[in-house]
């Protein structure tokens, strides 16, 4: 498929992939969820990206919660400044978490040593009587084992992750976190996210546009 059919792809898949998560069937957002936010070629060139390019670009979201280690971490204060892919979902999920976090993990293999270097991953729980810091851990070192930067998991009480997944203005998860948000959002080092990766993304996809983003 050429790049301009994959975005067009891609634009076909946005509003049914915003929403995807993991359950058998998807339900609607839970009231009160901020609504899904538009995704469209926005003011860069066509050309530029091969996920699905945001408009407007989405400032990089404000919130705390919990790592693998116990200790807050503070989203914005600790990935200021990096290319940071932003991902919530839950370890039990048995289709786009694991196939989402694998597709990054190949993308940043074919990436330069100083790219892989930079990106930074945090996966957000939307199980969090679940996934636990251990479990959490013990998950994301399945993708992460072989790359310089170890990806961050993070976990809190449910309000918490709620409200981080307002602050990122993704869909709330609903059915005890397992239909939940399917986008990936890569935030560039302007603190922006611009672009965008759904189902139907690739690691091809997302390897062509980090140093983009990364620049």
């Amino acid at each position: 498929m050429t790049a301009v059919g994959r975005r067009v792809t891609l634009l076909l898949l946005g509003v049914a992939g915003l929403l995807a998560g993991c359950a058998p069937a998807a339900s609607p957002a839970p009231a009160g969820s901020p609504p899904a936010r538009s995704a469209s070629v926005g003011s860069a060139p066509v050309a530029a990206y091969r996920g699905l390019a945001l408009q407007p670009a989405q400032p990089r979201p404000e919130f705390t919660l919990t790592d693998t280690s116990g200790r807050r971490y503070d989203f914005a204060a600790r990935t200021g400044g990096r290319p940071t892919f932003l991902f919530f979902g839950y370890t039990d999920c048995p289709d786009v978490c694991p196939t989402t976090m694998a597709d990054v993990a190949a993308a940043l293999r074919g990436t330069p040593a100083g790219v892989r270097r930079a990106v930074q991953v945090v996966f957000v729980t939307t199980d969090p009587h679940h996934d636990t810091g251990p479990v959490l851990a013990r998950w994301l070192r399945r993708f992460d084992t072989d790359l310089p930067t170890r990806f961050v998991g993070l976990t809190g009480t449910e309000s918490q992750v709620d409200t981080a997944q307002t602050a990122a203005r993704v869909p709330v998860a609903s059915d005890g976190g397992r239909t939940h948000s399917a986008e990936l959002l890569l935030f560039g080092t302007d603190d922006y996210a611009r672009v965008v990766y759904l189902s139907g993304s690739s690691p091809d996809d997302i390897r062509h546009d980090l140093p983009t983003v990364a620049g």
